[in-house]
């Protein structure tokens, strides 16, 4: 009976979603605070078009385990060689563009959570990011954001961050 109990719930367990994550390089930010400009240019921009000011991002490829993205993930920026920050994935929205090619929109929450910096190294598209390999939010205050740049980097690569 145990050994059929354990069996049992192991197969529930695997029919729920999990939650997951995604994880992007952010071409072209310097820091936390760039990628917020950008976001909030973008969403007045996109107001004044009159446009409803909703924040995505485009990708051509589309997650595949949408489900379990959309069941809490986010997608985790990483600026300048670090996991820096997050932002909630709220909708994911396959369509066509002018061109006749298939593309993703990931909706994002507007919001940037700073996360405990993690060093990753460059890599293509977006990954996915299981809720074990995240890095852990930064609390309001918490943390060194009064610190340069490059010395977060650097005491991040060393493990002291």
């Amino acid at each position: 009976c145990v050994r059929h109990c354990l069996v049992l719930s192991a197969c529930r367990a695997s029919s729920q979603t999990m939650t997951l994550n995604l994880i992007k390089l952010c071409v072209g930010a310097e820091s936390i605070e760039d990628l917020e400009t950008w976001i909030a240019q973008r969403l007045a921009s996109r107001k004044a078009a009159g446009q409803e000011p909703r924040h995505y991002h485009v990708t051509r490829m589309q997650p595949r385990r949408g489900e379990e993205i959309l069941d809490g993930g986010s997608l985790y920026w990483v600026i300048k060689g670090n996991v820096q920050a997050r932002q909630r994935i709220i909708a994911i929205e396959p369509f066509t563009d002018d061109d006749g090619i298939g593309r993703c929109r990931l909706v994002l929450e507007p919001v940037l959570h700073a996360t405990r910096w993690q060093p990753k190294r460059p890599f293509q598209g977006w990954r996915y990011y299981k809720p074990s390999d995240v890095p852990a939010d930064l609390a309001m205050g918490e943390g060194s954001e009064d610190l340069p740049a490059e010395l977060q980097g650097e005491l991040s690569s060393l493990g002291l961050l």
